[in-house]
């Protein structure tokens, strides 16, 4: 058996038919579902992703260009799996490929996941002394709204190594948006930023107040007192 129809038995082994309706509903019957709690498929693929350490950058994208192209939705979340689980083997050269998922599919599952992959490949650039958030200029502009929301979130999580003119700069770049998901975006990498810097955030928040979303200033400031 190849990778694919190992995982497939995996995953089918465990699927609950039950959940598949509660499933497809909170994504608003956009994608079909085998019925795997998340939990349960990491279990359950666990071993065989684990399986591939040693494949190159190359094989790890191959495989998760399949995967996406699996009716269900699991099959996404097993590759964003994959890529999370060997972040280390992906590069900045890498990021064309890893953008290119994002827009297959896409909604704020898949589009997160994939945020969070490229943010941990570009903070390592970053922390090797490279410009760990440059290759987002281009998303940052990109048509594709998704492709904008994974450039505002791009830096979640990176605390100390958070470049704020960029974070800031960014989040004033698109704050005229009306799109749902770029205004939460921006509140949320805000105030994923407020956990390192508070006083630094609230002091944006204030002096952007008019420019800044409702929706956008209330998430930014959720767990402080402007």
């Amino acid at each position: 058996m190849d990778l694919h129809a190992e995982l497939k038995a995996a995953l089918e082994a465990v699927a609950e038919p039950g959940r598949v309706a509660p499933m497809q509903a909170y994504m608003r019957g956009q994608f079909v579902f085998l019925g795997v709690a998340a939990p349960q498929r990491r279990l359950a693929a666990k071993a065989l992703l684990a399986g591939l350490r040693e494949v190159g950058a190359d094989v790890l994208l191959e495989h998760a260009q399949r995967l996406w192209q699996q009716p269900e939705r699991e099959y996404q979340h097993v590759a964003l799996d994959m890529l999370a689980l060997h972040r280390r083997q992906l590069g900045a050269e890498h990021l064309p490929a890893l953008l290119g998922l994002a827009r297959q599919r896409a909604w704020w599952d898949s589009v997160d996941g994939v945020a969070g992959i490229v943010g941990a490949v570009l903070q390592a650039e970053r922390q090797r002394g490279g410009d760990g958030h440059a290759h987002m200029d281009a998303a940052l502009r990109h048509e594709d709204f998704w492709l904008r929301r994974i450039a505002m979130l791009h830096q979640l999580g990176w605390r100390a190594d958070t470049d704020a003119g960029w974070l800031f700069g960014a989040a004033l770049a698109l704050a005229h948006e009306d799109e749902f998901f770029i205004r939460k975006a921006i509140g949320w990498a805000l105030r994923d930023y407020a956990r390192h810097s508070p006083t630094e955030v609230l002091a944006f928040a204030a002096e952007h107040r008019q420019r800044l979303s409702p929706l956008s200033y209330r998430e930014a400031l959720k767990h402080q007192r402007p």
